[in-house]
């Protein structure tokens, strides 16, 4: 029987690799009690509510804000919930992510 509340690797999972962060900067950055599972489960596709997808992503925003310079604050997208989950309502699969120029060089 196939679970229903698994939907794989998420673009989240993508996002945190562009950007050079790992789950223990999100949880050390957030102030609303973010956990490494819930980073963790979020990454790997395990559904979450609406509430935990959003504090994630307010801790990833949180996370990348830090490490921008005054000028690249300037033009940073700020993502939503949507942007990093595949089964959130709004998604969409072609969406360009425009802070493309802002991701470290590797």
């Amino acid at each position: 029987m196939e679970d229903l509340r698994e939907h794989g690797t998420q673009p989240f999972d993508a996002l945190m690799e562009n950007w050079g962060l790992t789950n223990h900067e999100l949880v050390e950055t957030s102030t609303e009690q973010l956990n490494h599972k819930q980073v963790q489960k979020a990454r790997k596709g395990r559904q979450l509510t609406l509430a935990t997808m959003q504090k994630v992503c307010r801790a990833f925003n949180i996370t990348i804000w830090n490490r921008l310079s005054a000028a690249e604050k300037e033009i940073y997208f700020e993502y939503m919930h949507r942007h990093l989950f595949n089964y959130a309502k709004g998604y969409d699969a072609d969406w360009i992510d425009p802070n493309v120029d802002l991701f470290p060089k590797k």
